[in-house]
């Protein structure tokens, strides 16, 4: 019985062993026969860890023929962080090629830190022309107004190229798009004049380039270059007409002010006038009582009344000659 236990637990050994030796013997050799060898044991390890050993093979082959022989070990690390090996190999291979200086450990940092490798040896090696302002903002144009008031709209080309050594931790590129849109604004809002902008343009390629406006970004300008100048509107003179026609609202606002006050005098005096006026009717309804109270003491005669009623009677009469109402 213990022998043929024995025989049974040799022959499941070799099973699995030839199960194992089966699946990963053809990376096994392709790896021993491209001089990046690594163990079946190794391989087998990659499996229990879910790792696919067929990335970390043809990283470490890709790696081995351009003279980086980098172990399986880092390889295999960089994988279970999350990053991508293949990319990070083919970004050292780039970069050992145009002699530019990157280590494994600042390549799987960059690719950690979501950053395209790859592509930003490939923007070292050959430079990128970025637009200013960016199209797909929907802004074509930068516009800045000068000193005498004109308007000017410019577009420029930023030729960058990246730097690996601030691409970790580095402003992107829509950092370096704002600067150069912030000094184009400055210098142009500096000039005198339109014309100054318009006769050297590459003024504003020099002001911004000497600001050192790529301090802090995961690039380095190469040159600013001023693809389009453009006159705009007049901004200073729309700034003057609209003061003149909040001006103009403001005077007529204090006119209208002074013409209600003027009615509400106007008002308040007729009141007042006709508020003498009553006083006079009552004055002049006292009379025939003074009239009446003369005849009664003796103080006013016949003949004397009717003096009296001839004067008013020879006043009504010269009043209606000379045109003159009762009103009035």
């Amino acid at each position: 019985m213990i022998y043929i236990i024995s025989m049974i637990l040799i022959g499941l050994v070799s099973i699995v062993f030839l199960v194992f030796f089966i699946k990963f013997f053809s990376l096994w050799f392709r790896a021993l026969l491209s001089g990046a060898r690594i163990s079946l044991a190794r391989l087998i390890g990659m499996w229990i860890r879910r790792v696919k050993s067929t990335v970390i093979v043809d990283s470490r082959i890709m790696l081995v023929k351009a003279g980086l022989p980098i172990d399986s070990d880092p390889l295999e690390t960089h994988y279970l962080a999350g990053g991508d090996v293949i990319k990070v190999s083919r970004a050292l291979i780039a970069a050992n090629k145009a002699d530019i200086p990157l280590t494994f450990q600042k390549a799987t940092a960059i690719d950690l830190a979501g950053r395209d490798v790859l592509e930003a040896v490939k923007t070292s090696v050959y430079p990128r022309v970025i637009d200013c302002p960016d199209p797909a903002k929907g802004k074509l144009t930068i516009d800045a107004v000068a000193k005498d008031g004109i308007q000017v709209k410019a577009r420029a080309r930023v030729t960058v190229r990246a730097n690996i050594e601030h691409l970790v931790g580095g402003a992107t590129e829509e950092t370096v798009i704002a600067r150069v849109g912030e000094g184009i604004v400055t210098t142009i809002g500096s000039s005198e004049t339109y014309k100054a902008v318009l006769e050297n343009p590459d003024q504003i390629s020099k002001t911004v380039l000497e600001k050192g406006l790529d301090a802090g970004t995961a690039f380095e300008i190469l040159s600013i270059d001023i693809a389009d100048v453009d006159v705009g509107a007049n901004i200073g003179a729309k700034l003057q007409a609209d003061q003149a026609e909040a001006d103009k609202r403001r005077f007529q606002a204090v006119a209208e002010q002074r013409r209600a006050a003027a009615i509400a005098l106007q008002q308040e005096n007729v009141a007042k006038e006709r508020e003498n006026r009553a006083k006079v009717v009552l004055a002049e309804v006292e009379i025939p009582k003074a009239i009446a109270e003369a005849f009664r003491s003796g103080n006013l005669g016949v003949m004397d009344y009717y003096n009296l009623r001839n004067i008013q009677a020879d006043t009504t009469m010269r009043k209606n000659i000379s045109g003159e109402t009762k009103d009035e």
